[in-house]
């Protein structure tokens, strides 16, 4: 996962200064960002305190964690269900072969 070269307080800082009447270009240039970069943390964090921000990474983190636990319940369930089929096919073949 690509590593943010500012915390999500830092962003919302920058978010403030360009809300108190700065001006985007002057704000993209001392923080060394561009200005898609700068849009793009608007979209996301704009309206936002730091508190809220730290909620929405919280509930990232636990979505993560589900999408991976349901990634790995369902790879089990798939593996699961390909042994039983084999076991019924083997099963029905060692049938077959007894009744002779």
């Amino acid at each position: 996962m690509k590593r943010l070269r500012f915390t999500e307080e830092q962003i919302i800082g920058i978010l403030k200064e360009q809300e108190a009447g700065a001006k985007t270009a002057d704000i993209c240039r001392k923080h060394g960002i561009s200005d898609a970069t700068f849009y793009k943390y608007k979209a996301k964090y704009g309206g936002m305190d730091v508190s809220d921000a730290r909620k929405l990474k919280a509930l990232e983190d636990e979505n993560a964690k589900l999408k991976k636990l349901l990634t790995e319940s369902m790879l089990d369930n798939a593996i699961l269900k390909d042994v039983a089929s084999k076991n019924v096919w083997s099963a029905s073949v060692q049938g077959s072969r007894h009744r002779r």
